[in-house]
């Protein structure tokens, strides 16, 4: 049974989780979840991407009865496949929104930290509960999160397991729009839409150059943008943007 599925178009990936009712996070689904990261990133016909777990969820955590089945040397083997998955989400070198409606628990909010935006319904609830399991998040969340909120908020959500609406999640930085439950996936696919018809490369980089320059020093985040920026010189896209905004104004380049 096929537990996620990749929809094209209009140069849109739309990775669907598909595994009710919670779209609950088992092994099948992670390493579906990390060929599809894989297949969006060669494909040429994909230029932006969008996270998707349907109307009513996008995705309510782990699959806690496969992993009380594990003990500690299959867990220790199972962590790395499990934070490879989602970090191949995460490094996807095009734009990723997650389109997040009901429940993003645990894995589920792990995954929607993978992603560069987030769109989420005005009914949606987000948080880290593993503390409630003797646990701690293991698919990125004591990583990502922390970046993405601050170190004060993403210990508050990670040692109280509290789940936070989506007015909250907004107020902290945890989501970006919060819209009514039906737009959610057409105002993600549009988001998506928009930088589709950008320029790829110039895109490719201002991601990898933000992304790098989070984990790195400032001295080595320069480093990586003064060598994209210079790159980028070499590219027909640069030609195109350049000459249009001198003959035609800003704003209205078509890139290839």
């Amino acid at each position: 049974m096929t537990t996620v599925h990749l929809e094209v178009a209009d140069g849109v990936g739309t990775i669907r989780l598909d595994r009710p009712p919670m779209n609950a996070l088992d092994i099948e689904l992670q390493d579906r979840l990390k060929d599809l990261a894989a297949e969006v990133t060669d494909r040429d016909d994909v230029r932006a991407v969008v996270l998707w777990g349907g109307e009513k969820v996008f995705a309510a955590g782990a699959d806690i009865k496969e992993m009380q089945a594990m003990d500690h040397t299959a867990m220790i083997v199972r962590s790395r496949a499990l934070q490879e998955s989602f970090t191949a989400v995460a490094r996807v070198p095009k734009p990723v929104v997650a389109a997040v409606t009901g429940y993003a628990l645990g894995g589920g909010c792990e995954l929607a930290l993978c992603a560069d935006f987030r769109i989420a319904a005005d009914n949606a609830k987000l948080g880290q509960p593993e503390i409630l399991l003797g646990l701690i998040p293991g698919a990125g969340g004591t990583q990502r999160l922390p970046r993405l909120v601050g170190p004060a908020r993403a210990k508050d959500l990670i040692f109280t397991g509290r789940q936070v609406t989506a007015d909250e999640a907004l107020t902290i930085g945890l989501v970006d729009r919060v819209v009514p439950a039906a737009e959610v996936y057409g105002q993600a696919h549009a988001w998506a839409a928009r930088l589709a018809k950008g320029p790829a490369l110039a895109l490719r980089a201002a991601k990898e150059a933000v992304d790098a320059g989070l984990e790195a020093d400032i001295d080595t985040g320069l480093a990586v943008e003064r060598t994209w920026f210079a790159g980028l010189f070499a590219t027909e896209d640069r030609e195109r943007g350049m000459r249009s905004f001198v003959e035609e104004g800003p704003g209205k380049a078509k890139f290839r």
